[in-house]
Formats: structure tokens, C-alpha cells, sequence
């Protein structure tokens, strides 16, 4: 624990963004050359390590390594070194237990089931890089039959492993619209084409397809966070934009309600002879545990610190397009204690490392365990 101890606070100081971690590729290198590994790059800033238990099948074990552009606000020894980014998420502990993972490794002596491939990964938080980690066929390289991967959750009390089959967290969209109408002296409003009357229709139509046209037992999420418009009180707006995010869990019925958009965006263009912009491209796809290795994994995890959870989370992972691959379990180590209240992506997130040697514990458990994929 004191090595994870360190390696968490080391790496917390010095948070980076998606595809520039250049400090801390170099020192995750560092460290696990310490440990006797021969390390791979992949995408420039993230690191593989492959380590030959002389098996036909790999297993993966995945860590994210980016941080988020957010100032750090606690008060300790180990603050961000970087102005304006932090390890707002916890991916200064999934590296520090995947690093704690390759120490344990070195413990083993018995044969393993599988070869182990350690992915320490880029640009989670965006522009998703397990993507680009897939398509680089590192996974048919080391013959990769199952992934998994770890996050730190402050809603799930400290030490508590939580998950669930099938679906756990989201497929994700940004949305922008922009719609283009005419402007006018608020005076002569019969001259104009009012953009921002024609956003409030399309918010109303946005919030009725859901409730109409899409089934109860489907759950959708479709939030608009962001709406701009004109640029005088005493005028018609010319402009107005809009910004959200659409979320479900099946791929199927996020192009269904992209399809319900643009039905409404025409309808509303030919009434107001209006112009509308906009896209919603799908970013990740939804988090699906697969059945059989979730079995398994709840197997490794005593009952006693063990959560099922009844339900998915509305959150988005780019773990998802390891999943789309082959068959793989993401799970939660709880964080949430008396000390540390704050949540995800905040100025404040923090967490007592001991909580690591959980996630650690797993990763070796799965390791000796799997038997089939």
C-alpha cells in the first residue's frame, strides 16, 4: 500500500489532458521499469505491457491516465502541479491500482489460466481513445479474449465493489442546434423571424417525444444545459443555439430519437421558414457487462462487501468500445466516507487510497480465477 500510496499522489500532481499526458506516460514507464517490465507504446501517450504466462488467451486489464481542466481546490501535500487541471475523476487511483496490479503480478509464481495484457490508456474523458486503442488491432495481437475495467465512484460506500450485468452506464451525444431566423426591431415583428420563439417550440417538442413517442420502459435522458440567443432587448433574434446531451442505453433507440429530432427540425422549418443546424453524433457507445464473466467476478468478491446494483447509470465510459470488441466487466470501488462528500469531476474530489488495495485484490483474484470466456 505504501507504493500505491505514493504512485496515487505522485501521479495526482501532475494531471494532463487526452492525448498530451506526456509526464505521466513517462512516469508510468518509469515505475513499471522499476518492477522488471518491458513496456509498449500505443497512441503516442499510453502504455501496454504484456506479460507471456506461455497461454493461447490474454486477459486485459485497462486503466484510464488523463485529467480534466478543472482547478484544484483541496488544501493538501499533493495538490495539482498543473494550473487549471486535476484528477477531478479518480484516474490517479486507476493508475496507481493497475501499477499496484503489475507489482502483485510479480509475486505469482504459479502458472496462470491466461496471459495479462495492462493497458494504461489515453484520453478517456475525451475524444474517447479506447476506440483508437481497438481499431490499432492490439487486441487480436496478444489474442485478448476479456477485458475489464475499474472506476472509483463517491456515490458507493468506501471499499464496496458494485456492478451489475448487462447494462451499466450509458451511450452518450452532444447536441448543438442552431437555428438561423431574421431579425427585426422588436417594434416591426412582423418583419422578422423570431429564432428564439422557434427554440422555445423546439425545447417543448424535444421534451414530448420523449414522454410520446418513446416507451416508459426505455430510459432516455435528453437534457438541454445551454440556450443563446439575440443580442438586443428591443430586437428580433436573428440566432439563437442550443446545447445538450442525449442519453440511453441502446444503440438502436439513440438513432430512433435522432431521427425524432430532425423530424421536429423539419417541421418546424417549414412552419416558420426558419433555418436549423444541428448534429448529435453518437460519442460512446452504452457500457453492456457481459453475463458470464460478471458471474465470475462476483464470485471473486466477498458477499460481504459486494453491492448489486438494481440499476444502470446514466453516466458515459469509452471502456464501451472495448466491450463492442469482446466480452469484458466494468465495476466501482466505493469512495464515499465522512471525510470525502464531493463528486465526480469537482474541484474537491478526493479519496483515501486504502481503498486501491480493493480494486488490487480484484485484479489479482480475476487473474487467478477466469476460467472461461
Amino acid at each position: 500500500m505504501e507504493d500505491v500510496k505514493r504512485w496515487r499522489r505522485d501521479l495526482h500532481q501532475i494531471p494532463e489532458l487526452g492525448l498530451k499526458e506526456y509526464q505521466t506516460a513517462e512516469y508510468l514507464r518509469h515505475e513499471l521499469e522499476q518492477m522488471g517490465y518491458h513496456w509498449e507504446s500505443i497512441i503516442e501517450t499510453g502504455t501496454l505491457v504484456y506479460i507471456d504466462y506461455g497461454c493461447q488467451s490474454t486477459l486485459a486489464f485497462r486503466s484510464d491516465i488523463d485529467g480534466l481542466p478543472i482547478h484544484e481546490k483541496n488544501q493538501v501535500d499533493y495538490v495539482s502541479k498543473h494550473p487549471g487541471c486535476m484528477h477531478a475523476c479518480g484516474h490517479d487511483g486507476h493508475m496507481s491500482a493497475l501499477l499496484g496490479f503489475a507489482k502483485r503480478l510479480k509475486e505469482i509464481k504459479e502458472p496462470l489460466n491466461y496471459n495479462i495484457l495492462l493497458l494504461f490508456q489515453p484520453a478517456e474523458e475525451s475524444p474517447g481513445a479506447a476506440r483508437l486503442v481497438v481499431e490499432s488491432g492490439v487486441l487480436e495481437k496478444y489474442h485478448v479474449k476479456a477485458i475489464f475495467g475499474m472506476h472509483l465512484m463517491p456515490m458507493i460506500e468506501e471499499g464496496k465493489i458494485a456492478c451489475k450485468s448487462g447494462p451499466l452506464m450509458a451511450m452518450c451525444g452532444e447536441m448543438d442546434v442552431t437555428i438561423h431566423g431574421q431579425g427585426a426591431h422588436a417594434g416591426l415583428p412582423q418583419e422578422g423571424i423570431d429564432s428564439i420563439m422557434i427554440a422555445n417550440h423546439a425545447y417543448m417538442q424535444y421534451q414530448t417525444m420523449i414522454s410520446r413517442h418513446i416507451s416508459p420502459f426505455s430510459p432516455v435522458i435528453f437534457n438541454i444545459g445551454e440556450i443563446h440567443g439575440g443580442t438586443a432587448r428591443n430586437s428580433v433574434a436573428t440566432q439563437t443555439c442550443m446545447h445538450g446531451t442525449l442519453r440511453c442505453y441502446d444503440e438502436s433507440l439513440f438513432h430512433k430519437m435522432t431521427q425524432e429530432i430532425q423530424a421536429i427540425h423539419d417541421g418546424l422549418m417549414k412552419s416558420y421558414n426558419c433555418q436549423i443546424e444541428w448534429s448529435c453524433p453518437p460519442m460512446y457507445p452504452p457500457v453492456m457487462n457481459h453475463q458470464s464473466l460478471y458471474q465470475q467476478l462476483k464470485a471473486c468478491v466477498d458477499p460481504s462487501t459486494y453491492i448489486e446494483l438494481d440499476e444502470p447509470l446514466m453516466l458515459a465510459e469509452d471502456f464501451a468500445f472495448y466491450q463492442k470488441a469482446i466480452p469484458g466487466v466494468f465495476f466501482f470501488v466505493g469512495t464515499k466516507c465522512q471525510e470525502y462528500q464531493s463528486g465526480l469531476h469537482t474541484e474537491t474530489f478526493d479519496f483515501h487510497e486504502e481503498v486501491l488495495e480493493t480494486a488490487v485484490d480484484l485484479y489479482e483474484k480475476l487473474a487467478r480465477n477466469i476460467k472461461g470466456v
